[in-house]
């Protein structure tokens, strides 16, 4: 009765303050526009009161830090005790040129290392290929072979370093690589840390960077996860990615949602294959994208937290928290960076970041004022770093836990996210599931929606862009550029053939045998890579094997 009592008291107070305060306000300055929406185009009422959190209790919603559900944050002191990892995405040209600027990025102090790969080794080609003409290293750093691992981390200390790998299709052979990389170093793989991205259902949803059809594909995915489990137990084997599927176009309770759909699916193919969840879950990772929108995202963090932590401990069984714990790496949008006036994308970053670290991410890339031109210059890399390392040593947001926590809008907010997340989840299942909906084009076209209705109301103006539709200016833009050598391109080719003309030819075509019938049959095939690997077969390769068992994907016709 005392709970009915004050929401009649909070009714009438809200109402006496909307029909005295509010319209003398509204008569005198009217608001700015009719409506005011979210990066996602969700509508934001004009206040919150605790009126829009009812129905669940402050126990139920939010938690206490480092307890279920985990809206609060996965610990207790969360960056109190320890900083998130500073982990910048970096590479372009050959092996060569990408150690040095790991090299750079360590000596300003970044914590953690993070690679991109170049389109071809993205879609499992080797640097020499036809396939792969003309795209060397323009998006990433070329590795076609172990050679080429061993110098993208030539004096750099494995054992020691967290290593996050973009990386999908091929993301076994490029993990074999960096294992018996480490192997040849005399380094255990027990004392390996870092991530596989691994996530093969947001390509066929958003990225389009497949190989093969998508059940070999998840066959791929759950033998990392067996392998690692067991070999390689400081390793996350996935990270499944929201980020690209909202820098196609989709909204943040479409990230949110599709993601969450697709690491439950994760999920089961492993319980499916026989594991058991809490031999594997503690080794999956996520990865989101943090926009411009400070409470959307915010809130989208805090509802992935709370979903996962009741899906894997009431749907799937699992019994050690440490299973319930969603970790996530953030990067900022990379989709929000306009070419016009590149220096604001400085402070859009820091608007992102700032969203990243509130929302309690586990590590985070910012992205580089220049990106809408090129791989970042390293300059712009630099100060893409320090925006960072300002926001956790001078901000104050790295001093206390979930400092939003408890306010009505961003709990509102979370609670709506939650929600739509659900109805999402039940039109999946309605469909059959992820692959079944994949298939029907379910994720394409709602993200492809999403796109359109965004872009519209931009060149509408009806969404402001500054710098793109509106302040903008008459001027020169100058970036300083970034490119690719001839040198470097020279010097890739020249390693790999090298290493087909010196390696055992023998020893080479066993490995691949053994490979192919082992992808013909149902073992995991990550020993049969690893092997392949050591006997110096190229990425290409070892893909064309597979490629020969389980076919090529190809999308059907959608529109």
């Amino acid at each position: 009765m005392r709970d009915e009592d004050e929401r009649k008291v909070l009714e009438k107070e809200l109402k006496r303050w909307e029909e005295t305060t509010l319209r003398d306000a509204l008569a005198s300055h009217p608001e700015r526009r009719k409506e005011f929406v979210t990066t996602s185009s969700r509508p934001v009422k004009r206040l919150y009161t605790p009126l829009d959190l009812a129905g669940k209790t402050d126990r139920e919603r939010l938690g206490s830090p480092g307890e279920f559900p985990f809206t609060r944050g996965i610990h207790p002191t969360m960056y109190r005790g320890r900083l998130w990892t500073m982990r910048m995405f970096a590479g372009y040209g050959s092996a060569e040129d990408t150690n040095r600027r790991f090299k750079y990025l360590i000596a300003h102090g970044e914590t953690g290392l993070s690679v991109a790969f170049d389109m071809p080794t993205l879609y499992g080609y080797d640097t020499d290929e036809h396939e792969a003409k003309g795209e060397f290293g323009t998006c990433g750093v070329a590795v076609s072979s172990l050679d080429d691992m061993k110098i993208l981390f030539r004096g750099i200390e494995v054992g020691d370093v967290s290593t996050s790998m973009t990386i999908n299709s091929p993301a076994s052979v490029i993990w074999a690589m960096y294992l018996v990389m480490a192997e040849d170093r005399g380094v255990a793989w027990t004392k390996l840390r870092g991530t596989i991205q691994n996530d093969i259902l947001k390509e066929y949803q958003a990225q389009k960077e497949w190989i093969y059809p998508p059940e070999p594909s998840m066959r791929l995915v759950v033998d990392t996860f067996e392998f690692g489990s067991r070999q390689v137990p400081g390793w996350n084997t996935i990270s499944i990615s929201g980020y690209h599927i909202r820098e196609a176009g989709a909204t943040a309770a479409q990230e949110l949602a599709f993601t969450l759909a697709n690491g439950m699916e994760y999920v089961r193919w492993g319980i499916d294959r026989g594991l058991k969840v809490d031999e594997f879950a503690p080794r999956l990772s996520f990865f989101f994208n943090a926009h411009n929108d400070l409470f959307e995202e915010l809130a989208k963090y805090r509802a992935a937290r709370r979903i996962w932590a009741r899906e894997m401990r009431d749907t799937f069984g699992a019994k050690n928290p440490r299973s319930w714990l969603l970790r996530f790496h953030t990067q900022t949008a990379g989709v929000s960076l306009t070419a016009q006036q590149p220096e604001i994308n400085i402070v859009r970053t820091t608007i992102q970041a700032l969203a990243a670290v509130l929302g309690g991410t586990q590590s985070l890339h910012t992205n580089a004022y220049d990106e809408a031109y090129q791989v970042p210059n390293e300059k712009a890399a630099r100060i893409a770093l320090r925006t960072q390392q300002v926001l956790a040593h001078e901000s104050g947001a790295a001093n206390t836990v979930d400092p939003f926590g408890g306010s009505y809008f961003l709990e509102a907010l979370t609670d709506e996210l939650e929600e739509d997340a659900y109805r999402t989840f039940d039109r999946i299942g309605d469909l059959g599931g992820v692959i079944p909906a994949i298939r029907k084009g379910f994720f394409q076209q709602e993200i492809a929606n999403s796109a359109y209705r965004y872009q519209r109301e931009v060149e509408d103006k009806e969404r402001t862009i500054v710098g793109v539709n509106d302040f903008v200016v008459d001027e020169q833009t100058e970036v300083e550029p970034l490119r690719v050598s001839e040198a470097s391109f020279k010097a890739q080719v020249d390693r790999l053939r090298k290493l087909r003309r010196t390696r055992d030819a023998k020893k080479h075509t066993r490995a691949l045998d053994r490979l192919r019938t082992a992808c013909e049959g149902d073992d995991n095939t990550m020993p049969f890579i690893l092997d392949a690997v050591r006997a110096k077969a190229t990425l290409g390769e070892i893909c064309d094997v597979m490629r020969g068992v389980f076919g090529v994907w190809e999308e059907p016709l959608l529109y």
